[in-house]
């Protein structure tokens, strides 16, 4: 309604109440009190059937949500589980790769496999800068030694 009009029945209304006699008033009161409680009783009544609606709905939802996590939680699991197994065979390729070239790295040596004081080269046994090859020495590719020979 407009508000003009309001004030107008407002007016009205407050008029009419004052020149009622008594017990149409009290009447009257009743009346409104009743209506007012049943007003309030059927809002009651909405507002717990849509609590309940409510608690249903978020109970079914966090159901949803729960089995979602744990599906998820179990494919992370075997996901992880493929990745531990996937290093593990890594690293034992890796550990028998290493065995295989580097044997006797990692074997520790013995006394026998260390060298004698009769093994250790001396001054006279070195090649003096006399003895080294020049390339006026060296005839052809073949005559020039390798770090391996």
């Amino acid at each position: 309604m407009d508000k003009r009009v309001r004030k107008v029945v407002k007016k009205i209304a407050k008029s009419a109440i004052k020149r009622a006699p008594e017990p149409l008033k009290e009447k009257a009161k009743e009346k409104i009190t009743e209506s007012i409680q049943n007003k309030g009783k059927e809002f009651t009544e909405k507002l717990e059937s849509a609590r309940d609606d409510f608690a249903d709905n978020v109970h079914e939802k966090a159901g949803e949500a729960k089995e979602k996590t744990q599906e998820v939680l179990l494919s992370a699991r075997e996901k992880l589980g493929k990745v531990v197994e996937a290093g593990e065979s890594f690293q034992e390729k890796m550990s028998s790769a290493n065995e295989d070239k580097h044997d006797d790295k990692r074997k520790v040596k013995g006394v026998k496999n260390l060298k004698s004081v009769s093994g250790i080269k001396k001054a006279k046994d070195m090649k003096s800068a006399t003895k080294i090859k020049t390339y006026e020495n060296i005839k052809s590719s073949n005559d020039i030694k390798t770090m391996g020979s």
